[in-house]
């Protein structure tokens, strides 16, 4: 490793700014933000005495653009191009913080993982899969190199068999952070056991579940780490060749993955005779069209061979015959992410993390209705609670939280009795709900559990693949009964025909897609039925998300502003300025845009 590391530039400077360049920030103009640095500091002459970083996502994507200046680790939030001049002058030349755009101020580092002071979002995270995310520049391999990167694999070329790294991976517990939960090792052991000409790696890179950004992310502030990982697991069981199936519409994480690839085969940790051994592996890209059900590793198997991505039955497991009819092991990001852990700092230190049958850390994508939304890791066995409160921030403007639903589409909606809920795979499933891949959506008591129960089995029933008729027209059914009632129209008999429905759904569907499509719509019956009640019976919304159930009313409060008029899309409000204003109902098409504008609670929603 001592040879890897010659060359590495060293760059004495007096400040260091490390600028976040992940794809929320670039979205809320970070580009814009660096070129606005660069323009300063050149007016005041400190190019040679500042260090310009950029990294990947730090997780806190809701104060984004994130700018982080050491010595001190004072970390700047939402930061507008309009502040540099400010930053420049206060904190790099007279060395006084703008403290107005400080986010934390703490910085704390362990020789195993780094974590990020004792502050609200941080303060409960333990990163180990994005142990370098926000740290490093994603682009720079010396960079990975300067925090023992590479050195697991170095570790297991030098000093371990293919059996050893195989039973350090199964002590360790991980578990496939993909959804399913199997042992990771397990299904090593199940690969290195065949026998075959040629072996392949995978690593599943096609995340999709609505809301749901860990993988990129993942892959955009550390792409290296998921190489390692990947070299780690071929040397193993035997492969030659490894595959990152990424889907095209994370155009910033493809070009990473390149650039680190192809650095990596500079450094002769891929190609032939890597680090001086005998062992040959390479990585190549595949990228998918953004298919939902291509997240299901034999649809994806199908797509890299070219074929439409439908699954096939199993057994035979990849494992046994995957990619091109050869044995085949297929992870996700996070799960080959924390291989270069488990080979530095040992299975005992892993497991020792979580909880008896959950071991490590689960990163999850929070989003919703949520103060802090963003990327969080935290150690299996964490509650809910401390999620969304302690990390989150709990919920907005005073609302009352709902719900939490977790595992995107194919997970289930938690009502408030399930918050002190554990996240680990056991307690989960046993509170109704799945871990997923990570997605974790906060409810507010604003939303319609019928409804938002309608928008994920769309999305199911949209992405079906097709091939078996339980999850292609089962899901058809339970999307059109659910349109039925939150037009309005549903029908006694109703709740227990979706129950049915989705129970068939769950046993006779082929894939994971279609057995978990149902979780929605069963979870929110059994933890909301009186929604559903009141939707068929009373005809009501009581979050007034379903228009075709309301009527808007102009009451005594009205002063005749002409808000409402204004805003009206179909000239459905009349009345003289300074009068009583009227809503024909004949041609209002219950938009809300005349009870959203009224500033004097002069519009009656029923």
């Amino acid at each position: 490793m001592d040879d890897l590391k010659k060359g590495m530039e060293v760059t004495e400077a007096k400040f260091k700014l490390t600028l976040c360049d992940g794809t929320a920030c670039i979205h809320k103009h970070s580009k814009e933000l660096l070129l606005a640095v660069e323009s300063e500091l050149d007016k005041h002459g400190l190019r040679q005495a500042v260090k310009i970083n950029l990294s990947g996502c730090l997780g806190m994507c809701k104060d984004g653009p994130i700018l982080i200046v050491n010595p001190g680790f004072v970390m700047y939030g939402g930061v507008r191009v309009e502040d540099v001049p400010e930053i420049v002058q206060s904190h790099l030349v007279d060395n006084k913080a703008v403290t107005r755009l400080i986010i934390s101020p703490d910085y704390l580092y362990n020789r195993f993982f780094r974590v990020f002071g004792d502050v609200d979002f941080f303060g409960r995270q333990m990163r180990i899969c994005l142990r370098n995310c926000g740290i490093i520049d994603p682009e720079n391999i010396d960079d990975y190199l300067a925090l023992r990167g590479y050195e697991a694999l170095a570790k297991a070329l030098e000093m371990m068999t293919p059996q050893e790294v195989v039973d350090e991976v199964k002590k360790s517990g991980l578990r496939g952070r993909g959804g399913a939960g199997f042992s990771t090792g397990l299904k090593w052991e199940f690969t290195a056991k065949q026998v075959s000409d040629r072996k392949y790696v995978i690593c599943n890179a096609d995340e999709g579940d609505p809301g749901a950004f860990m993988d990129r992310s993942a892959i955009e502030g550390d792409p290296h780490t998921v190489l390692e990982g990947m070299i780690i697991a071929g040397y193993a069981i035997g492969a030659s060749k490894g595959v990152v199936y990424i889907r095209a519409e994370y155009p910033l994480a493809i070009k990473r993955l390149e650039k680190a690839i192809a650095a990596a085969r500079e450094h002769n940790l891929l190609g032939s005779g890597i680090l001086g051994s005998n062992f040959d592996f390479d990585i190549e890209i595949r990228l998918g069209a953004g298919a939902f059900v291509c997240g299901e590793e034999t649809a994806l198997i199908h797509s890299i061979e070219g074929s439409r991505g439908m699954p096939r039955p199993r057994p035979p497991y990849p494992s046994v015959s995957g990619l091109f009819g050869k044995p085949t092991l297929i992870n996700n990001v996070e799960t080959w992410a924390n291989i270069p852990v488990i080979l530095l700092d040992g299975a005992d230190w892993f497991s020792s993390i979580g909880t008896e049958t959950s071991k490590g850390t689960k990163v999850f994508a929070l989003a919703g209705k949520v103060h802090n939304t963003g990327l969080v890791e935290v150690p299996m066995g964490t509650t809910l609670r401390e999620i969304i409160y302690d990390i989150g921030g709990g919920i907005p403007k005073g609302k009352m939280f709902k719900a939490v639903q977790t595992g995107g589409p194919s997970g289930g909606c938690l009502p408030e009795q399930y918050l002190d809920t554990q996240i680990d795979y056991e307690s989960l499933a046993k509170a109704g709900s799945i871990m997923g891949s990570g997605g974790m959506i906060v409810i507010d008591e604003d939303a319609c559990m019928v409804s938002l129960a309608r928008f994920f089995i769309e999305f199911t029933q949209d992405e079906s693949c097709g091939k078996c008729t339980p999850c292609r027209e089962g899901t058809k059914r339970m999307y059109d009964i659910l349109t039925r009632i939150t037009e309005g129209k549903g029908r006694p008999g109703d709740i227990e025909l979706l129950e049915r429905l989705g129970g068939m759904i769950k046993r006779a569907s082929l894939c994971g897609l279609g057995q978990s499509a149902p979780n929605p719509v069963l979870s929110t019956i059994k933890n909301f039925r009186e929604e559903y009640e009141e939707h068929i019976h009373a005809k009501t919304c009581r979050a007034g998300q379903c228009t075709a159930m309301l009527s808007f009313t102009v009451n005594e409060k009205c002063i005749g502003c002409g808000a409402c008029k204004r805003v009206c899309p179909v000239a459905a409000v009349e009345g003289a300025r300074r009068e009583k204003h009227r809503i024909l109902p004949d041609k209002c098409i219950r938009c809300g845009q005349c009870y959203e504008a009224c500033k004097f609670d002069a519009i009656t929603r029923a």
